[in-house]
This record gives structure tokens, C-alpha cells and sequence, in this order.
């Protein structure tokens, strides 16, 4: 069954394709380009269509068939107005658009995951040096008096007595922060506070998670 094709469109969209084809399928005139020949209403105006009426002149030749009379040239308005009542593929810039509504889209989804994602809480396992008055200060009332300090994002882990000479041992107490929560300066400070036990206090040792 043939196609009648008869608008001004039709005919420049064929010309575009036969701009870098000889034909419609393959590399020799077959029953396709009769088909699409025989569908076409009029003639084709070499002015206008030079692509198509090379191919149409060319098929009518090698298929033995008879050309239609080729219409006059369609003024440029008529063409142009064609152009703009029928937008098969939409101008250029409704693609630009398009695509970056589409991009902006998908930031925005991934800005908005990326900010709902939880982000990792930031530690630090700090080992604390506690060094007593003298030998006659009561370790486990200071030990107990150290770890009684609280803070939001303050853990206290383990605690030994290390001996460092003439009968006096200091605490070397571990603990752990949320560096967000807690700053050491603040930490240190009150264990100072803790004067009735506490000679001095420094940090030995630090490490993040």
C-alpha cells in the first residue's frame, strides 16, 4: 500500500536523507524505491529538493517508471510557515531545555540524598596522665573523681596505676570524645579543677577514629 506524501515538509526531509544516500535501503535500486516513487503525488522541483529530484530522476530512469510533472517553487514564506506548524523534533533550544531541567533535577535529587545521608561522627581516643600530690593521695578517690567528671560526647574507658618513683604512682586513664562535642583544653581544665587529688594532668597519647 502506497503513502501519499504531498506536504512540502515530506519532501524536504527526503531531500535531507538522500543528501548521503542513493537510495532508500542498500546500494542498488530495489522494490522500496519504487514503492516510495509511486507514493509521491507530484513531480519533484529540482530547485528546492535537488537531493530528492537527483534520486527521483535517477529511479524513474533505472525502474523504467514515469516522472510526474515537477511543481513550480514554493514561495519561502509558505515553506517557512510549514516549518513552524509542524516541529517534528523540537527547536534546539527546547532540547537545551529540556536537558538542563533534566540536569537540574538530578542535582537537586542528589543534593537532597547526599544531605539526609547521616554523616560519620568524629572521634578521638585520648589517653590522660593524672599525677598525684604525693604518695599519701588516695588513687581510687581520685581515679573515681576523674571519671565522675561527665560531658556530652565524653566516654571514659579503663584506668591503670603506673608506679613512677619514691612510692607515688600517677593515673593513665583512657577515654574517648566526639571531637564535635568535646574539647580537650575544657577536659583537662576540670580534672585541674579536682585540686584535693590532682598535681598536674597531661595528654599521652591521641588518636582519631
Amino acid at each position: 500500500m502506497s503513502v501519499s506524501l504531498p506536504s512540502a515538509l515530506a519532501y524536504k526531509i527526503l531531500n535531507g536523507f538522500f543528501e548521503n544516500a542513493s537510495y532508500v535501503r542498500g546500494v542498488e535500486a530495489s522494490e522500496c524505491d519504487k514503492a516510495l516513487f509511486e507514493s509521491l503525488t507530484e513531480g519533484v522541483n529540482a530547485q528546492d529538493y535537488p537531493h530528492l529530484a537527483r534520486w527521483y530522476k535517477h529511479i524513474a530512469a533505472v525502474q523504467g517508471l514515469t516522472a510526474k510533472a515537477a511543481p513550480a517553487s514554493a514561495p519561502a514564506a509558505a515553506a517557512e510557515e510549514d516549518d513552524e506548524d509542524v516541529d517534528l523534533f523540537g527547536s534546539d533550544d527546547e532540547v537545551d531545555e529540556a536537558a538542563e531541567q533534566l540536569k537540574a533535577q538530578r542535582i537537586a535529587e542528589y543534593n537532597a540524598k547526599k544531605a539526609a545521608k547521616p554523616k560519620p561522627i568524629a572521634k578521638t581516643t585520648v589517653s590522660i596522665e593524672v599525677k598525684p600530690w604525693d604518695d599519701e593521695t588516695d588513687l581510687e578517690a581520685m581515679t573515681a573523681a576523674v571519671k565522675g567528671i561527665t560531658m556530652d560526647g565524653l566516654l571514659w574507658g579503663g584506668s591503670q596505676l603506673i608506679p613512677i618513683g619514691f612510692g607515688i604512682k600517677k593515673l593513665l586513664v583512657n577515654c574517648v570524645v566526639e571531637d564535635d562535642k568535646v574539647l580537650l583544653d575544657d577536659l583537662t581544665e576540670q580534672i585541674e579543677a579536682l585540686e584535693d587529688f590532682v598535681q598536674s594532668v597531661d595528654i599521652a597519647a591521641m588518636q582519631k577514629i
